[in-house]
C-alpha cells in the first residue's frame, strides 16, 4: 500500500452509481429529434394523403407551405428554392408545436396520464390553432371548408404530431429508472 505525502488532497471515495436506463438527453436535443421524428411523419402522411386524393405532384405541398410568407403566385412559381423552403418551414413549426409541448408538459403531467388522449387532444388543439388562428392571418390561398378533410387533416395530426410528441415528451421528462 502506497502511503499519501503530507499534504496531499485526498481524492473522494469511489461510489458506484447506478446508470440510467438511457443516457441523459438535453431538452433542446430531445425537441429537435422529437420534432424531426413529427415532422417526418406529418410530412409523409401529408404526401400520402394527396396522393391517395389523386395529386401528382407532391411538391405543390411544399409551395403551399411556402406560399403562407411569399404568397400563391410566387410560392409556385418559384421552383425548388421555394420547394425547399417549405420544407424548411414545415419542420420549423413541426419543432414549434413540440417545443410548446415540451414546456407545457411538466405542468399538466399529472393530467396527461394516458399517451393515447394526449396525442388525440394535442393533435386536436394544433389542428384548431393552425386551421382557424395561424392559416388564416398568412397569405396561404384559402378554400372552403370540407368537414371529411378537415376531419382526415386532424386525425393525421393526432397520429403524426400528438402521439409522437406526447411519447417522446413523456420518457424524457420522466424520471430514470434504476
Amino acid at each position: 500500500m502506497i502511503a499519501a505525502s503530507p499534504g496531499a488532497r485526498k481524492l473522494p471515495p469511489v461510489t458506484e452509481s447506478p446508470t440510467p436506463a438511457t443516457p441523459p438527453t438535453s431538452t433542446a436535443r430531445a425537441i429537435l429529434l422529437t420534432g424531426l421524428v413529427a415532422g417526418l411523419c406529418d410530412g409523409t402522411a401529408a404526401v400520402v394523403n394527396y396522393a391517395a386524393h389523386g395529386g401528382t405532384e407532391p411538391v405543390k405541398i411544399a409551395y403551399y407551405i411556402a406560399s403562407a410568407l411569399f404568397g400563391r403566385d410566387t410560392a409556385y412559381a418559384g421552383g425548388w428554392p421555394m420547394a425547399v423552403c417549405g420544407i424548411l418551414m414545415h419542420f420549423a413549426i413541426a419543432m414549434s408545436w413540440t417545443a410548446l409541448f415540451y414546456v407545457v408538459y411538466p405542468r399538466v403531467r399529472k393530467y396527461a396520464g394516458n399517451v393515447v388522449v394526449t396525442a388525440v387532444v394535442y393533435g386536436a388543439f394544433v389542428w384548431v390553432m393552425m386551421n382557424l388562428v395561424l392559416v388564416p392571418l398568412t397569405r396561404t390561398p384559402k378554400g372552403p371548408f370540407n368537414p371529411g378533410r378537415a376531419a382526415i387533416e386532424m386525425g393525421i395530426l393526432m397520429l403524426c404530431i400528438g402521439l409522437p410528441v406526447s411519447l417522446m415528451a413523456r420518457r424524457h421528462h420522466s424520471p430514470a429508472k434504476t
